[in-house]
Parts: structure tokens; sequence; C-alpha cells
């Protein structure tokens, strides 16, 4: 008797142990998703529609599509908005969203517009209209890079992996001090820039030039830049010793095209029997469209057009120095 209760004692025991070290399973509580915040709003709460604005969109076609009633989509258009967000201006490629409610009518209620990676246009249609146009969070970051000549300055460039506009940005600084169309394989320069960034990751294009160094055919040229106390939202760019960069003559009157023929007095053309006939200008070839600028300040004093010169302008820019500008489209 003694060892059969003995027996069952230790049973009970055995099982108590087993039912005790079982874990309660616990309700599972499904994890409250993440606030997804884009614009200013939480993509969360709408269904979202992403698109590009495509060749023949316009405003009100878009709107149209997705069943915006005409009083609303006119009352975006008025004058009133024109300066914030003007919606006849939209163009070919870019992106857009449409935030749609939540629920089975999925009525259009916010127009998101992208002017660029970093501007953004907004027309919220909930309740009164509201027009407005906003910027993303931008992170900056400063970048030292350099390189050297071997062919052009944007190719030189783009093999750093830089910016493209570090090349128009460049010839801009230096526009009065260095002729970028005689620059020399073995040239040189190095640049410090900054760079945007969009919640760290995202590239949205490059900042101002904070200074930079160019050696071209021997000489050194510095460039510091620095915001004028007059206007501290414009800024100039002064060499080592404080000169402005500026002077009062351009070295060349338009960006990146090719010298097709240079001034030379001595010039002899076979069509005309190898006479000598004074080329008395400089011929820049660029491509139709590329805008010309005029090499220092000063009033147009005739404008008009002839068979050899084509369309042409002459500028007086003091009571020493003239210049014309031929060959022109229009």
């Amino acid at each position: 008797m003694r060892l059969k209760s003995t027996f069952l004692f230790a049973l009970l025991l055995a099982i108590f142990i087993s039912c005790g070290s079982k874990e309660e399973k616990q309700p599972e509580i499904p994890e409250k998703p993440k606030d997804s915040i884009f614009y200013g709003f939480n993509f969360n709460h709408f269904e979202v529609v992403r698109d590009t604005v495509r060749d023949g969109d316009s405003f009100g076609a878009i709107m149209a599509q997705h069943q915006v009633a005409y009083p609303e989509v006119h009352a975006a258009t008025q004058k009133e908005y024109r300066e914030i967000f003007d919606v006849r201006r939209l163009r070919q490629g870019q992106p857009y969203v449409i935030l749609k409610s939540k629920d089975s009518i999925q009525k259009p209620q916010v127009f998101i517009y992208e002017r660029d990676k970093i501007n953004f246009s907004v027309i919220d249609f909930r309740q009164d209209l509201k027009v407005y146009s906003e910027q993303r969070e931008i992170i900056t970051h400063i970048r030292e890079a350099s390189g050297v000549i071997n062919s052009s300055l944007s190719e030189t460039i783009l093999d750093q992996g830089m910016d493209y506009d570090v090349t128009h940005n460049l010839a801009s600084i230096y526009a009065w001090t260095i002729d970028f169309f005689q620059l020399q394989e073995g040239d040189r320069f190095k640049v410090i820039y900054e760079e945007r960034f969009i919640k760290d990751s995202t590239y949205a294009g490059m900042g101002p030039i904070k200074a930079a160094v160019f050696e071209h055919a021997g000489k050194t040229y510095y460039a510091f830049r620095h915001k004028t106390d007059e206007d501290q939202n414009y800024a100039e760019y002064f060499d080592e010793k404080g000169n402005n960069l500026r002077r009062a003559f351009l070295q060349a009157p338009v960006n990146f095209s090719r010298i097709s023929s240079r001034y030379n007095l001595k010039r002899k053309i076979a069509f005309y029997g190898n006479k000598v006939r004074p080329h008395l200008g400089t011929d820049y070839a660029a491509a139709v469209g590329t805008p010309i600028l005029a090499t220092a300040n000063g009033k147009v004093i005739e404008s008009s057009f002839t068979s050899a010169n084509g369309n042409y302008v002459k500028i007086r820019h003091n009571s020493t120095y003239t210049t014309q500008y031929l060959h022109m489209k229009k």
C-alpha cells in the first residue's frame, strides 16, 4: 500500500511540474503602422496615387480624370493663387501625387506637384481651399574635390563624380579672369561646395561654391565667396587679396561652345584666291538657343541685319570700347 501511494504521489508531482512548465500564450496585438510622412501628410490616412505630367496634360485634365468637380478646379486657378502656384505652368515630366479619401468614394482631397527635388506646391481641397508652396527638409554636406584637365573641364568634373553644374558655376565665377576656351592640358583646380540631400540620402543638387582655386597657364586664381554688407542675400567672389573677381569685361560671351574662327589680321581664304582677308573678331560655334552675353555693361546703339553680319547687335560700353555680336539666329 505504501509503495502504491508513493508511486501515485510521484505521478501527480510529474504532471504538476509538466503543466507548470508550459508558457501561457499571450494574445497577439497587431503593431500600429509607422507614420509615413511625406510633404507634411501622413500617407497612411489616404489612398495615394502617384503619376507624372505627360505631354498634353493640363491641371484641369488631370483633375477631371480623377473626378474633381469643376468649381473646385476653377477656384484653384484664380489669380490670387498664381504667384504661389500657377497651375497653368505644369511641366512635362514632373511628378505629382493625389491623395484620396480612404473610403468607397475615394474623393481626391490633396494635389501635390513637385517643382523640383526640393520645392513642391500643394492644393488642399478639404474644407476651405488652401494653396501653398514649401520645401523639403534639406541636409547640407560640404564636399571638397579636385581634378586635372586632360580634355575638357566638363569631362574632368564628370570623371571625378562631381555635379555637372560645378562646370557652369566655375565658369561663371572665373568669367572675368579665365578664358575657358583657352584651357590647357595639365591645368588643375580644387573646389569646395555644398551638396544638398533629402533625408540624408537622396541627392538634391549642389549649393553654392564656397571656395575654389584654379591653376591655368602657370598662374593661380583663387576665389572665395563672401556676402556683401549691403545685401546679405547676394554673394560675390574675391581673390586672396580681397579683390572682386568681376572685371569690366567678360572673357567670352557664351558658355562652353568652341571657337570656329579666331581674330586674325593675316587670314587667307582659298575661296578668294588666298588673298589676305582680316578677320576682326572671334567666332564662337554654339548650339541654337545658346544665350549670348554682353561682355560688359553698356548701351545698345545698333540692332539690325546685313548680308555679311546676319542679325547683329552693337553695344557701346564707354567712350573707348564698343563690341558687336554677329551671326545671331534672331
